[in-house]
């Protein structure tokens, strides 16, 4: 490292890592180390056939829109499809390290196995290696769909089993009876791969979800409910609500339960085959799980079914093994109290890049993000002195805006988190 200059670590060459390295750069911090464990920049959007790091599965497209998941100056390529392949989107964030020369400021198959704060405010960095580097500012950005979240009862379970994550195409299900846990975009993704081959596909639903179709009037969704966002909140949620029962009808009528709460009152599940394949009989909904003995799952109702198989889309925790867990754990948390999601009130300079989870695409927020921590590095934008308060506050709005879920502790409206970050960012020099 240069001496008497600034020093920054980055943590994870993702998406959200990337950007990060991209706008300190562009503040002028050229003293930038990325550590990227794996030998590939791109995170979980690096496809691999075998279950070696956490990765999307062989036919992943992106359940947002490619011009609302975009960099802030980094467009998409036009002859892009509305949703791109993972295939598409790596070669996207490929072409964008490239053409900010990041890779040079990476330093690969480097694990970080250490953090600790030392001399203050600085951050002691050790890999697997044994390499040790301190630095002044510390961002992490090692994304959050990595350490699998288990259901309770599958160790009861004497089938095959698999999170999610080992996901990787339906070619070990053939004429098989499978069972997929889960109402997000995972579970369903999961069920409507897996029924292509499979003698019979069960999910199992906990909870009631809004399963959303990725058009409406002939544009994406999500596209469709930006042009909305000049209604006030509460009317909007009622509109989004109503139109999709004249586009689908009642959930009920597919065999699911109606949910009880607003359309923007949860993560939102995209997908466009899974009522398709519910009323062509390639997929049965099934209410939540009771236990299970051996091979034979009880669900709620009463009913009973004997499955080869279990896919558990059962979300990720928040894991930064780096940190001794007296000093950060946010694991087991129910709330993750950061201002703007990434400014922790006792360390002013560690910084979590890209730890939301948005109704949309993580890395154009991330990218707003890292353009703040690279002005408050440069000196041209304060710490508020209440940030405390903040970061309170902001995990106040969360717990106010959400049912109370798990997968709700760092979920935020796409369209208003953007906002705010964009609104901070115009108060810097």
């Amino acid at each position: 490292m240069r001496q008497n200059e600034i020093s920054v670590c980055v943590i994870g060459a993702g998406c959200s890592g990337l950007t990060a390295i991209k706008n300190l750069v562009e503040e002028g911090i050229e003293n930038v180390v990325c550590y990227e464990q794996n030998p590939w920049i791109g995170g979980n959007w690096k496809y691999t056939s075998d279950d070696s790091h956490s990765s999307v599965c062989s036919t992943t497209h992106i359940i947002s829109s490619k011009k609302l998941s975009e960099y802030t100056d980094f467009p998409m390529p036009e002859d892009y499809p509305d949703y791109p392949s993972h295939a598409q989107v790596l070669a996207y964030i490929e072409s964008y390290a490239d053409h900010f020369n990041l890779k040079n400021y990476i330093q690969f198959e480097s694990k970080v196995s250490q953090v600790k704060k030392v001399n203050g405010d600085k951050w002691e960095i050790t890999l697997v290696t044994g390499q040790i580097e301190i630095y002044d500012f510390l961002l992490v950005a090692n994304g959050h769909h990595s350490i699998p979240n288990h259901p309770d009862c599958i160790d009861k379970y004497t089938g095959n089993y698999l999170h999610s994550h080992s996901f990787k195409n339906n070619s070990a299900f053939d004429n098989q009876n499978v069972l997929v846990i889960g109402a997000g975009n995972s579970a369903c993704d999961c069920a409507v791969e897996i029924c292509r081959v499979a003698k019979r596909v069960d999910i199992s639903m906990r909870t009631p979800q809004y399963i959303i179709p990725k058009f409406f009037l002939g544009k994406p969704s999500d596209s469709f409910n930006e042009g909305m966002l000049w209604i006030p909140k509460p009317i909007r949620s009622f509109l989004l609500k109503l139109s999709l029962r004249f586009q689908l009808g009642k959930y009920t009528d597919y065999g699911l339960p109606e949910p009880k709460h607003g359309v923007l009152e949860a993560h939102p599940t995209m997908n466009s085959e899974l009522l398709y394949k519910i009323r062509h009989g390639k997929v049965y909904p099934r209410p939540g799980i009771d236990f299970i003995k051996g091979t034979e799952v009880f669900f709620t109702d009463g009913t009973s079914a004997n499955f080869d198989s279990i896919v558990a889309a059962t979300g990720y925790k928040i894991v930064t093994a780096f940190f001794n867990k007296n000093f950060l754990d946010y694991s087991n948390s129910d709330r993750v109290e950061l201002f703007l999601r990434m400014i922790h009130p006792e360390h002013p300079s560690l910084f979590f890049i890209g730890l939301f989870q948005p109704q949309g695409a993580i890395w154009p927020a991330s990218d707003l993000q890292s353009k703040i921590v690279a002005k408050l590095i440069k000196g041209k934008w304060k710490l508020p002195r209440n940030i405390k308060n903040l970061a309170k506050a902001d995990a106040d709005q969360i717990e106010k805006s959400y049912l109370k879920r798990k997968r709700h502790t760092i979920e935020v409206d796409y369209h208003e988190f953007v906002n705010k970050l964009k609104k901070v960012l115009s108060q810097t020099a």
